[in-house]
C-alpha cells in the first residue's frame, strides 16, 4: 500500500474526509475508489459513496477477498445510516466471516457491531442483546467503539436500565474524546442530555409529574400499582399483565386508574373508550362484556367492581395507583420517535422498524406532513422523511412496544 493511500486512510480514521480526498480524489485504482467512497459517506453524499464502493469491489481482483469484504462492510454501514433497513444481511455476515477467516479482527468486530446495530434499529432487542456478548470491542478503533457504546446505551435505555445506559454513555464519551472527532462528541453529549430529560409523565392522586429515565426505572422497580401507557401493560410487585393487543381493555383500565380511588360513571367510560357522545344500549352492553374480560385479565392484580354510577378499580394490596403515560400526546408518536434521530427514513424502513404495514405508515406520514411535523425529500422510491428532534423530549418511551419488549 503506497504512502498516499495510507495517509488517506489515516485521515478518514481521524474524521477528516477532505484531507483524504486531497490525496486520492484523482485516482481510480481500487483502494483509492474505496477510500473516496468512505470519504463521500462521511461528507453525507451517500448515493455517490455507494457507487464508488461498488466500483471498488468490482475492481479488486479475485484473490483480494478481504478488500472486497471491507467494501461490503462500508456499504452496509452506509445502508444503516441511510436507513435502508432491508439491505441484505447475508452479505454482511459473509463479509464478516471472510474478515474473521483472514485475521482482520478490527473489521470483523465492526461487522458484528453493524449486525447488532441493525437488530437494534428494527427493534429486535432480544436478538441484539444475545449478540452483544459475541462482540469483542477491543479491536475496534476509538470512533467505532464510541458508536458501539451508543447502541449499548440505546438498548439499555429501551429496557429502562438507566444505570447501564449512563455507564455505556460514559464509555462512549471517553472513546469519542480520545478519537478527537467533534461530531461524534456532540452526538454523545446530546444522548447524555436526553437521558436526563423527562421521558414519561406520571399521574398519581390527581397530580401529574414529569419523570426522567432514572425515576421511571425506580418506579417500575417499586411495589407501586402501575398502569403503563408506554408499554400498554399493568404491573405490580413483579407481576405484569400485558394488554398490548387488547386496546379496548387497556383503555378501560387506563380510565379507571385515572379516576381511582373514585368510580367512573358508565357514560364517561363509554365516551372515553368507544369515542362516542351518544351512547345507546349496544354501547352499554359492549361495555359490560369488555369489563368482564378486563376482570379476568386483571385477576392477579385487581378487581373491577360495579357501583351505582359505574365501575371502580380495586387493586389487591396497593395503597395507591400510578398512571404512566408518554411524554407527549401524539397519535403517531412512534413514527415521530424514529424520525427524531435526525436521519432520513423511507416509509418501508419505518414500516419494518414499527412492524406495521407500509400503507399504515404512509397514512401516518401524510397526516404528520399536513400538520408540519415532518417533511419529505425526493420522489417515488427515493422519497425520504425526516424531522428535527422533539425539543426537550427524548424518544425512549415514545417507541412502540415491539421495540421495547420486557
Amino acid at each position: 500500500m503506497d504512502s498516499l493511500i495510507t495517509a488517506a486512510a489515516l485521515s478518514l480514521a481521524s474524521g477528516d474526509p477532505l484531507g483524504a480526498l486531497n490525496r486520492v480524489a484523482l485516482r481510480d485504482d481500487p483502494p483509492a475508489l474505496a477510500l473516496r467512497g468512505i470519504a463521500m459517506a462521511q461528507l453525507g453524499d451517500l448515493p455517490r459513496a455507494k457507487s464508488l464502493l461498488r466500483r471498488a469491489a468490482r475492481s479488486f481482483g479475485p484473490h483480494e477477498v478481504v478488500a472486497r469484504a471491507r467494501c461490503v462492510l462500508a456499504e452496509a454501514e452506509i445502508a444503516l445510516v441511510s436507513r435502508d433497513l432491508a439491505w441484505p444481511g447475508k452479505a454482511l455476515e459473509s463479509a464478516r466471516i471472510t474478515l474473521e477467516t483472514h485475521g482482520d479482527r478490527a473489521n470483523a468486530a465492526h461487522a458484528r457491531y453493524l449486525e447488532v446495530r441493525h437488530l437494534f434499529l428494527i427493534g429486535h432487542l432480544d436478538q441484539a442483546e444475545r449478540a452483544l456478548p459475541q462482540l469483542d470491542n477491543a479491536p475496534l478503533p476509538l470512533a467505532s467503539r464510541a458508536a458501539f457504546e451508543l447502541v449499548v446505551a440505546g438498548i439499555a435505555a429501551r429496557r429502562i436500565h438507566g444505570k447501564q445506559a449512563r455507564s455505556a454513555l460514559a464509555r462512549a464519551a471517553y472513546a469519542a474524546r480520545h478519537a478527537g472527532i467533534p461530531a461524534l462528541v456532540a452526538e454523545i453529549e446530546r444522548a447524555i442530555r436526553e437521558l436526563e430529560a423527562p421521558v414519561a409523565r406520571m399521574r398519581k392522586a390527581g397530580v401529574e409529574y414529569a419523570l426522567p429515565l432514572a425515576d421511571v426505572e425506580a418506579l417500575l422497580a417499586s411495589d407501586a400499582w402501575i398502569v403503563d401507557g408506554c408499554r400498554h401493560v399493568v404491573r405490580c410487585q413483579g407481576t405484569v399483565v400485558s394488554l398490548e393487543r387488547r386496546p379496548v381493555l387497556f383503555a378501560i383500565a387506563h380510565a379507571l386508574a385515572e379516576a381511582w380511588p373514585e368510580d367512573l360513571p358508565r357514560h364517561a367510560l363509554v365516551e372515553r373508550v368507544f369515542h362516542t357522545r351518544h351512547a345507546d344500549e349496544s354501547h352499554r352492553a359492549r361495555l359490560r362484556v369488555e369489563v368482564g374480560r378486563l376482570r379476568r385479565a386483571l385477576r392477579p392484580l385487581a378487581s373491577v367492581l360495579a357501583t351505582t354510577r359505574g365501575f371502580v378499580l380495586a387493586p389487591h394490596d396497593a395503597t395507591h395507583v400510578s398512571v404512566l403515560t408518554r411524554p407527549v400526546d401524539e397519535k403517531h408518536a412512534a413514527v415521530l420517535a424514529l424520525l427524531a434521530d435526525g436521519e432520513s427514513w423511507s416509509s418501508s424502513a419505518l414500516a419494518l422498524a414499527l412492524a406495521l404495514s407500509q400503507r399504515s405508515v404512509q397514512r401516518a406520514l401524510d397526516t404528520l406532513g399536513e400538520e408540519g411535523k415532518v417533511q419529505s425529500i425526493g420522489r417515488g422510491r427515493s422519497r425520504r422523511w425526516m424531522t428535527p428532534p422533539i425539543t426537550g423530549v427524548p424518544t425512549t418511551l415514545l417507541l412502540p412496544s415491539v421495540l421495547a419488549a420486557d
